[in-house]
């Protein structure tokens, strides 16, 4: 599918969103075709909220929040979502905080269908002081001194569609990532539909040729869209780099709730969708973001004689 056609089909307004990528491979290109269509009273869950769910808040489409890192990746402060958290400034977000592998045991219950995910490391935090969705329960099994243990608890996440970004997929769905790899399997396990974001479509002998790297194979996927450079500000392994400069510039931008506007109105309603937008950056900006090659040994998996 296009980008336009699987934001059209797949995510509706009020709808719980996954969102990941950790570091590398950000959807940002799905997060700016979320705001061109007007999508409200979003419930986005992303283990890392970044510039893109800043832009997303900004752009009124977001009423929730369920994340376990806010910021802009090492360079600054998100504007929009603190002005919203810290002030309700224009209005108020609703936010739940949980850790990062909080996050990640709920996706893996959410994968799992499983009423809730055990883990120790709440123990002696104060996060269950701000979120009761942390709970504790009876172990069925003595603790390691042989008494009764209480242990604490999250829920899992399904939400109706997840979104992710790669390297690759062929026309089927299977998807390809290499390099940082995050959460993103157990994120699209655990929703109802699942849109892929690909810098490339390779033919199904590519995919077959390596078939670990297959992170989500196709009959968990509702839609593939082809779509270069989408993953800027972040990176995609050996494609292209993270941009630094602009992340540092976001903070700046999102300090000014004006100047953000502006910065909407001209880089996302401005451009009729990403291959514009990276026709505005200009070959310049991805000049200093191209890379170089880095190939892998090639691994022999053997045939039946």
């Amino acid at each position: 599918m296009s980008m336009r056609e699987a934001v059209a089909a797949f995510v509706h307004d009020g709808a719980t969103v996954a969102i990941e990528g950790f570091t590398h491979l950000v959807p940002t290109a799905a997060g700016h075709e979320i705001i061109r269509q007007g999508r409200k009273d979003l419930t986005v869950v992303r283990m890392t909220a970044d510039i893109v769910v800043d832009q997303m808040i900004a752009a009124g489409c977001v009423s929730r929040l369920v994340s376990s890192f806010v910021g802009n990746s090492s360079a600054g402060s998100l504007g929009e979502l603190r002005r919203r958290i810290e002030r309700a400034d224009p209005e108020p977000l609703a936010f739940e905080e949980y850790s990062h592998y909080g996050m990640v045991c709920r996706y893996l219950a959410g994968s799992q269908r499983l009423p809730f995910y055990p883990l120790r490391s709440y123990g002696g935090s104060d996060l269950p002081g701000v979120n009761s969705d942390l709970r504790k329960v009876t172990s069925p099994y003595p603790g390691p001194d042989g008494e009764p243990e209480q242990i604490y608890v999250v829920p899992p996440v399904n939400p109706e569609v997840t979104i992710i970004h790669a390297q690759r997929a062929d026309r089927r769905g299977n998807t390809q990532i290499w390099g940082l790899t995050g959460i993103q399997a157990e994120a699209v396990y655990a929703a109802e539909k699942a849109i892929v974001v690909v810098e490339e479509v390779v033919e199904d002998e590519v995919v077959r040729s390596d078939p670990n790297r297959t992170l989500v194979p196709s009959h968990a996927v509702d839609a593939v869209v082809v779509c270069p450079r989408g993953a800027h500000p972040s990176f995609a392994q050996g494609y292209y780099d993270r941009d630094n400069a602009f992340y540092r510039a976001w903070s700046r931008i999102s300090k000014d709730p004006g100047r953000l506007r502006e910065w909407l109105a001209e880089w996302v309603y401005g451009t009729a969708d990403h291959a514009e937008y990276v026709a505005k950056l200009g070959e310049d900006v991805w000049a200093g973001l191209a890379v170089g090659e880095a190939l892998s040994e090639p691994v022999n998996y053997g045939r039946r004689l």
